[in-house]
């Protein structure tokens, strides 16, 4: 077994990061700004969701000036979060910090333990294994997945979830060979449903909300459907 690893101790300052906590509190605080005061964790919400698609973005155009920039943006959003709660007496930045250390020293315990994984597909299942005794009021894997996801996304999520559970969701016969010839395979399809009049992210998320239930089968042992009768009538996915 590995030897345990010394705990971390905080030796670098970082005072531009204070001083942006600094910038927020004071145009949060009495004579600060009119608009920053009246902001609520629910009226933020939109400002996060926007930022983190242009930090997307940035990542994908590989431009450092503008991930600098994205990543301020996200930062912001999390320390904008933190006065707020701080001010209602409820936890603070540095809550939201020593949650997020334990939180990464606990699910590596072959880091700062005496585990073993020297895998990456190892530290998946420890992360897991970890993950489901910090949560034990979760009873299926669907549970904690934001059914708000871009449909791509919770699809490939779902699909790996269906793997865990013994099922194997529908697979082409030709899979493409890159990446580009699947995202030509993807607009391909989307041109041909938009011909035909069909939502191709509704009929995504029609499909997924499928699968989420024959996972569901498959945790309880029930035998999932396998003649199409829970499948909403088609004709009616059609765009009105």
């Amino acid at each position: 077994m590995s030897e345990p690893a010394e705990p971390i101790v905080p030796t670098t300052p970082h005072p531009k990061l204070e001083e942006l906590v600094a910038v927020l509190a004071h145009l949060r605080a009495p004579g600060g700004c009119a608009w920053d005061r009246e902001q609520t964790h629910a009226s933020l919400v939109q400002y996060l969701v926007e930022e983190t698609y242009e930090l997307v973005d940035a990542i994908e155009a590989g431009d450092d000036r503008e991930l600098v920039e994205e990543l301020g943006d996200v930062l912001y959003q999390v320390i904008f979060h933190s006065d707020i709660a701080e001010e209602q007496g409820r936890f603070t930045l540095e809550d939201v910090a020593a949650h997020m250390t334990a939180k990464m020293v606990g699910r590596h315990p072959h880091v700062f333990g005496d585990a073993v994984a020297d895998t990456p597909d190892q530290v998946m299942a420890n992360w897991d294994r970890l993950k489901a005794v910090e949560k034990p009021g979760r009873e299926s894997v669907l549970d904690g997945i934001p059914q708000a996801m871009p449909a791509l996304a919770l699809a490939a999520k779902l699909v790996g979830r269906a793997e865990k559970v013994g099922l194997e969701p529908n697979r082409a016969a030709a899979v493409p060979a890159t990446e580009a010839e699947l995202g030509d395979r993807l607009l391909e399809t989307v041109v041909a449903a938009r011909a035909e009049g069909l939502d191709a992210e509704r009929a995504l998320r029609d499909a997924l909300r499928r699968l989420q239930g024959e996972i569901r089968d498959a945790e309880s042992g029930r035998p999932a459907p396998s003649d199409g009768s829970d499948r909403p009538d088609q004709s009616s996915a059609r765009a009105r």
